[in-house]
C-alpha cells in the first residue's frame, strides 16, 4: 500500500498514525487475509502538480532516480494508492496513475467530478457525499436569523460548485451574498491582493462569513501580519479547513466562536492506546514521525540518549493533552482508517476466488499488473461493515449522504482551544427537523465576543411587527427600509414581506400587530340616542293622538267642520303612525323590519301628504263655487277628497309594491363604515326606489306648498291656507335637508338622521296645522262658534255664507 501526504501538520501525521494502526490491526487479524501481511509505503505531497508527478514517480520507479515506465521494485510492488487529501491532489494523481490501471482510494471531500466513470475510472472516493453541504448551512443562518452573508472559497473547481451551489440555496430561502472573494496559494502570496481582500473583510457590513475549499489557498486568513483584522465575525466552515490553534500563535483567536461542519464519524477503536505506543525509538525509520514528534512537543530536534521528558525518543502521545489528541484526531483519519479496512476487504474477497497457483505468484510479486485489474471489480462491488458497524460502499453510483455534527470552536486566555459540539444536521430527516441546536450553557460560549447574544449579520434593520418590508431599488432583496402597514393590514411577525388584511370582522390595534374583534353595533333602545328618540316618537305619537281626541270630541264645532273633519281625522291618523313608523328604525335589525320601516314611512307620509293636498284644493274649489254658473259646485262632495287621498296613496303603495317584488330590503352587517364597529343596519335592495317614493312624496309636497301658497289671502277664521303653507314649507325644507345629511352619514346614525327627519316633519305638520285650532277649540271656545265665524267671513269676504254650508 502506499500512503500520499500532503502539507505537514500535525494533524495530518495523525493521518498517517491512523494508517499504520489500521495496517497493524488487520495483520493481527486471522480471520481478514489470513497468512498474508500488509506493507505499506508513505510519501509526501505538495500543492504543486510537478512535485505531485515527482513523488508519484519515485514511487512507481522504487528508487530516487524517476524512470518512468521502469521500477526497480520486483518484491515489494504496491497494488493501490490511498491518497488525495483535495480534489486537485486527486486529480494530479490520478492522471498518472491511470496509466498503470492502479486503483486509488481518495479519502479527501467528496467530489462529484470523481464519480466520472469516463474521466477517472479508477479513482474510489471514501467520503460520503456532501452536495446537501450548502442546505445545511443555509439552514444554520436561518437559525441564527442570518441574512447578509459574505462567502469565500478557494479559486478552483471544487469552490466554484459549492458557491454555485451555496448562492442557489441562500437565494430560495432569501439569505442575500454580501460579497464573494476567491483565492489561491498564488493570490495570497501578492500584497495588494493580500491586503484589499482583508480589507474588504473588515469593512464589511456582514458579520458572518462561510469559508470553504483548499487549505492552503486559504492561509492567508490565518497566517496574516494583523492577528486583530477578523475581530467580531463569525466563520462557518467545515472540519478540513483546519483552524485548530497552534502553540504561540495568537492568530487563530480570530476565529474564536466558528462554527464547523465535521462529518458524523466514529471513534476509532484501540487507537488512543495505539497512539501511547508510538515514539521514534519503535520507529527509527519514520522522518516523519521524528518531525511530527518535534512540533507536537515543541523540541528542537531528537538527539537520542541525551534526550529527556517529553523529548526523549521513548516518550508517548499521552503526555499531550487530552483536548489537544481529540482535536488533531479528525475525520480525516477515520476516512483513512475506513479506506485501508476496504482495500483489505476488497484483497481477501479477491483471494477467496484466486486458485492456490495464482496466490503463489502473488507472494513471488508475479503478475502484478493483471492483479491490479483484477483488484477493481472488487472495489466496486466492495460492501462491508468496519469496526464500529457503519456500511461501507464503494460503488459511485450508490454514495451515502453525509450527515454532520456542528462544532463551536472556542479559544481561551491560556492558549487552549476545545470543540464543543452545539447541533448535528440529518439532510435525510423530514423538514424542519434536519438541523438540531442544542440551546444549553456551553452553547453561550459559542459566540464568546458576543457573550449576551448571538451577532446579527443583516443588510437592513429588522422590521418590526406593524411594519412591511419594501425594496430598496438596485440593491438585494436583503436590503429594504420599513414601511408601516397600511390601514385595516396587520404583521405580527418581524421582517413581514407584506402585511395582512384584518378579516373584515375584525381591525388593527394601533400598534397594527393584531387584529381585533370588531364591536356589533346599532341604533339599540338601550343607548342613549335610541331612548331620546323612541321617547320623542312616543310623546309626539300621544300627543296625535290627544288631538284626535279633542277633534273627535268636538267634531260638530263649526272649526272642526269648516275644516274638513274627514280629511283631518285622516291626517291625524296618518300623522299617528308617521310617528310610530319611526320605530322600527330602532333596534336590532330583522328581516321583517326592514321590509316594512321604508314601505310604512313611505305609505303613511303619502296618506298625510295628500291629505293636505286634497285640504288645499278642496279650499280653492270652495271660493270657486261661489262665482256664478261654476262648475267647481259638483267636486264639493264629501267623497272628493277621499278620492284624491285614495289615489295618491294608491300609486305610492304600486310602487312600494314593485320595489318588494323586484329589489326588497334585506338586514345587512356593515363592516366598511368604522373601523372598529360592525354596524347592522338595512340594505335597501334598490336605492332608485327609494328614492322614487321620497320623490313622489317631494312632488305630493310641493304641489300642496304651490296649492295653498296660491289661496294663502283668503278669510283667516275660515281659512287655513296659511298653516298648510308655512307647513308644508316645513316639510319641504326638512327633506331638503335630509338628502345630503342622508348620504353624508355612515352606520347607525343614517337611521338617526331619517328618524329625526320623520319626526321633525310630522311635528312640523302637526304644529302648523292642527295647534292653532286647538288653541281656538280648548282656550277660546267663544270663537268656535256659528255666528262668530260668520260675523268674521262676512266682514272680510261678503257672499261666503253659501259656501260654507257646503263645507
Amino acid at each position: 500500500l502506499n500512503n500520499q501526504k500532503f502539507l505537514w501538520f500535525l494533524r495530518h501525521y495523525y493521518q498517517v498514525l491512523a494508517f499504520m494502526f489500521a495496517i497493524e490491526e488487520i495483520n493481527r487479524n486471522p480471520n481478514l487475509l489470513p497468512n498474508i501481511s500488509l506493507g505499506f509505503h508513505i510519501y509526501n505531497t505538495y500543492h504543486n502538480d510537478e512535485r505531485i508527478l515527482e513523488s508519484s514517480l519515485m514511487w512507481l520507479s522504487g528508487q530516487g532516480q524517476t524512470i518512468p515506465n521502469y521500477s526497480c521494485e520486483r518484491q515489494r510492488k504496491s497494488v493501490v494508492v490511498i491518497g488525495g487529501a483535495t480534489s486537485e491532489l486527486t486529480f494530479s494523481m490520478g492522471t498518472l496513475l491511470e496509466l498503470y490501471k492502479l486503483p486509488q482510494i481518495s479519502y479527501g471531500l467528496f467530489d462529484p467530478l470523481i464519480t466520472d466513470p469516463l474521466q477517472f475510472p479508477s479513482v474510489y472516493q471514501m467520503a460520503p457525499s456532501d452536495t446537501s453541504l450548502p442546505l445545511g448551512m443555509v439552514r444554520l443562518m436561518l437559525h441564527f436569523k442570518w441574512t447578509w452573508v459574505g462567502l469565500v472559497a478557494s479559486d478552483d473547481s471544487r469552490g466554484e460548485k459549492f458557491l454555485r451551489d451555496l448562492q442557489e440555496e441562500m437565494a430560495r430561502n432569501d439569505v442575500c451574498v454580501a460579497f464573494i472573494k476567491k483565492t489561491t496559494a498564488r493570490k495570497a502570496s501578492n500584497k495588494d491582493f493580500y491586503y484589499y481582500f482583508l480589507l474588504s473583510i473588515r469593512v464589511s457590513s456582514a458579520n458572518v462569513f462561510v469559508i470553504y475549499g483548499d487549505t492552503n489557498s486559504l492561509l492567508s486568513l490565518v497566517f496574516m501580519e494583523n492577528p486583530y483584522v477578523l475581530v467580531r465575525k463569525v466563520w462557518i466552515t467545515t472540519s478540513h479547513w483546519d483552524i485548530a490553534k497552534k502553540p504561540g500563535y495568537i492568530y487563530f483567536d480570530n476565529f474564536h466562536g466558528a462554527l464547523i461542519f465535521s462529518d458524523q464519524t466514529s471513534k476509532i477503536p484501540g487507537f488512543k492506546d495505539f497512539l501511547k505506543t508510538v515514539n521514534p525509538a519503535r520507529h527509527p525509520e519514520d522522518i516523519f514521525l521524528k518531525n511530527f514528534w518535534n512540533s507536537a512537543f515543541g523540541c528542537p530536534h531528537i538527539h537520542g540518549k541525551e534526550d529527556e521528558g517529553v523529548c526523549s525518543s521513548n516518550a508517548s502521545l499521552d503526555t499531550l493533552s487530552l483536548s489537544s489528541l481529540e482535536n488533531m484526531m479528525s475525520d480525516q483519519s477515520y476516512t483513512v482508517y475506513t479506506a485501508v479496512y476496504a482495500v483489505a476487504w476488497a484483497l481477501h474477497e479477491m483471494f477467496l476466488v484466486r486458485s492456490e497457483m495464482e496466490f503463489k505468484d502473488v507472494r513471488e510479486g508475479k503478475e502484478h499488473q493483471h492483479y491490479r485489474c483484477h483488484l477493481h471489480s472488487f472495489l466496486k462491488n466492495l460492501q462491508f461493515n468496519n469496526s464500529v458497524g457503519k456500511l461501507v460502499v464503494l460503488d459511485k453510483k450508490r454514495h451515502s449522504v453525509a450527515n454532520y455534527d456542528v462544532l463551536n470552536y472556542v479559544t481561551f486566555s491560556n492558549d487552549t482551544e476545545v470543540l464543543i459540539k452545539v447541533g448535528e444536521f440529518m439532510p435525510e430527516a423530514p423538514l424542519g427537523q434536519d438541523l438540531t441546536i442544542h440551546e444549553h450553557n456551553d452553547c453561550s460560549e459559542a459566540f464568546g465576543i458576543f457573550p449576551m447574544q448571538p451577532p446579527q449579520s443583516r443588510c437592513s434593520k429588522v422590521c418590526g411587527p406593524g411594519f412591511q418590508k419594501k425594496a430598496q431599488e438596485g440593491r438585494s432583496v436583503c436590503c429594504f427600509n420599513c414601511d408601516p402597514c397600511p390601514d385595516m393590514h396587520i404583521s405580527n411577525q418581524t421582517d413581514a414581506d407584506q402585511c395582512v388584511k384584518c378579516p373584515e370582522d375584525q381591525y388593527p390595534n394601533q400598534g397594527r400587530n393584531q387584529c381585533l374583534p370588531k364591536m356589533v353595533t346599532f341604533l339599540a333602545y338601550e343607548e342613549p340616542l335610541g331612548i331620546a328618540l323612541a321617547s320623542t316618537a312616543a310623546c309626539l305619537s300621544l300627543l296625535t293622538a290627544l288631538v284626535l281626541w279633542v277633534f273627535v270630541r268636538h267634531k260638530n264645532t263649526p272649526i272642526v267642520r269648516a275644516n274638513n273633519r274627514d280629511l283631518s281625522n285622516i291626517l291625524l291618523i296618518s300623522l299617528f303612525f308617521c310617528f310610530l313608523c319611526s320605530l322600527l328604525f330602532i333596534g336590532h335589525p330583522t328581516a321583517a323590519h326592514c321590509l316594512l320601516r321604508q314601505t310604512t314611512f313611505g305609505v303613511m307620509f303619502t296618506v298625510a301628504v295628500s291629505s293636505i293636498l286634497a285640504k288645499t284644493i278642496i279650499v280653492v274649489l270652495a271660493f270657486r263655487t261661489t262665482r256664478p254658473g261654476s262648475r267647481s259646485r259638483k267636486w264639493m262632495g264629501s267623497r272628493a277628497p277621499i278620492s284624491v287621498v285614495f289615489f295618491c296613496t294608491l300609486f305610492q303603495f304600486l310602487l312600494c309594491g314593485v320595489w318588494l317584488l323586484l329589489s326588497p330590503p334585506f338586514p345587512e352587517a356593515d363592516t366598511h363604515s368604522d373601523r372598529e364597529h360592525i354596524i347592522l343596519g338595512c340594505n335597501e335592495g334598490s336605492l332608485i326606489a327609494f328614492y322614487f317614493v321620497l320623490s313622489y312624496m317631494g312632488v305630493l309636497a310641493l304641489a300642496s306648498f304651490a296649492v295653498a301658497f296660491f289661496v294663502r289671502n283668503l278669510p283667516d277664521r275660515f281659512n287655513e291656507a296659511k298653516y298648510i303653507t308655512f307647513s308644508m314649507l316645513v316639510f319641504c325644507s326638512v327633506w331638503v335637508s335630509f338628502l345630503p345629511a342622508y348620504q353624508s352619514t355612515k352606520g347607525k346614525m343614517m337611521a338617526a338622521v331619517e328618524i329625526f327627519s320623520i319626526l321633525s316633519s310630522s311635528t312640523g305638520l302637526l304644529a302648523c296645522i292642527f295647534i292653532p285650532k286647538c288653541y281656538v277649540i280648548l282656550l277660546q271656545p267663544h270663537r268656535n262658534t256659528k255666528k262668530s265665524l260668520k260675523n268674521n267671513v262676512n266682514a272680510n269676504y261678503p257672499g261666503i255664507c253659501s259656501v260654507n254650508k257646503k263645507l
